[in-house]
């Protein structure tokens, strides 16, 4: 299949393999930005098969994983409402709040539904009139046009019975926030392909100049993210960090404009809390003042619900780059994906879940003594 095969051809995997361990002379630490890029890298022992100066670290590009606790507590509370029809995509039926999940709400009646596209849950509002149907609206600047297109289009209709919890999510406030952390190790970043194929590369810029660190726009098969890891050593070793794009088949400098047009109409800018790193100013978006009618979050009276996150999981540290899953003692024991204790062993992009999935229940520095 094109663009899919040849970027799992294994020859060309061993050429850059070899130029990567040619090229490198020093260690160096590299963050995956997208769970994704996290998911190939494990599913394909890309990183066991670095030089063992090279570390890869997990970054935060999960947008089930960063969701806070109190988000989910509050999508637990207006999906219990028995006037709801709560409509979310599947990944996060299980993610646990305080007490529970969405599935729990579901059986014990409350009326929450899988859907495969925010306009599904437009439809169910047109066809239920005597129903609030509520969608939850999560994720990276990779699904917000929908989710901002589904707003536009429920206004269009003059629904008053449809409203959306937004949870967006923005990356380049994330790196910043990652880059001054005190305990930050990262010297450079592979970005998320599909955020920029919609938001375009112009933001990375200034946080390349700022930090004087590496960043390279990647996608998702083997080689994509081998070749990313090859421009940022590059980069790296010579002391020249820039912005380079390595998914120019699917990404270009101003992005999709359509989609950023819709975006500046729908949403605005506001702080938002992370799992794991915290409030990050302007990192996120909300409904802006013209759409505010649709915010489930006011429409609910939901916004003052704050909650603590567990003790016992540390998916806040593996979503900072600091451990990595299997250095939680927790990990394959309490948490496991029957039993999840957080987010990231949940999610299908998950750094928790990856390690699970793919057998990796042993911290590669412990067996080498």
């Amino acid at each position: 299949m094109k663009y899919l095969d040849e970027y799992r051809d294994p020859v060309l995997a061993q050429r850059i393999f070899e130029e990567i361990r040619r090229i490198t002379t020093r260690p160096w630490a590299i963050m995956e930005v997208c769970g994704g890029q996290t998911h190939a890298i494990i599913r394909n022992g890309i990183d066991q098969l670095l030089p063992d100066q090279i570390e890869l670290i997990h970054g935060p590009g999960c947008p089930v994983c960063v969701t806070p606790l109190e988000v989910i507590d509050k999508a637990l509370a207006i999906a219990a409402r028995p006037e709801v029809t709560f409509c979310s995509f599947g990944d996060m039926l299980r993610v646990p709040g305080s007490a529970g999940d969405l599935f729990r709400v579901k059986s014990a009646g409350g009326d929450v539904r899988v859907v495969y596209s925010p306009l599904d849950a437009v439809k169910l509002a047109q066809q239920h009139p005597e129903r609030q149907v509520v969608f939850f609206g999560i994720g990276f600047e990779t699904t917000a046009p929908a989710n901002a297109m589904t707003v536009v289009q429920a206004a269009k209709l003059g629904l008053t019975n449809f409203s959306m919890l937004v949870s967006h999510v923005l990356v380049p406030p994330a790196i910043r926030a990652i880059m001054e952390s005190p305990t930050c190790r990262v010297q450079g970043f592979l970005a998320a392909g599909h955020v920029c194929s919609v938001m375009g590369t112009h933001q990375y810029g200034p946080l390349v100049e700022q930090y004087h660190v590496p960043i390279v726009v990647t996608g998702f098969e083997p080689l994509d993210v081998l070749e990313g890891i090859r421009r940022t050593i590059v980069q790296l070793e010579t002391g020249q960090p820039a912005l380079e794009n390595a998914y120019a088949r699917a990404v270009s400098a101003p992005g999709n404009l359509p989609a950023q047009q819709v975006l500046a109409e729908v949403f605005e800018e506001t702080d938002r809390t992370w799992r794991g790193i915290g409030r990050i100013p302007n990192s996120g978006w909300r409904l802006s003042g013209r759409y505010r009618a649709f915010d489930a979050e006011e429409r609910f009276d939901v916004g003052h619900i704050q909650t603590a996150e567990s003790a016992l999981c540390r998916s806040g540290e593996v979503l900072q780059g600091l451990i990595k899953p299997n250095q939680c003692a927790a990990f394959g024991k309490e948490c496991s994906p029957r039993t999840p204790l957080g987010a990231t062993m949940v999610s299908s992009e998950g750094a928790c879940a990856a390690y699970y999935q793919y057998g990796r229940f042993e911290d590669k520095r412990s067996l080498l003594g």
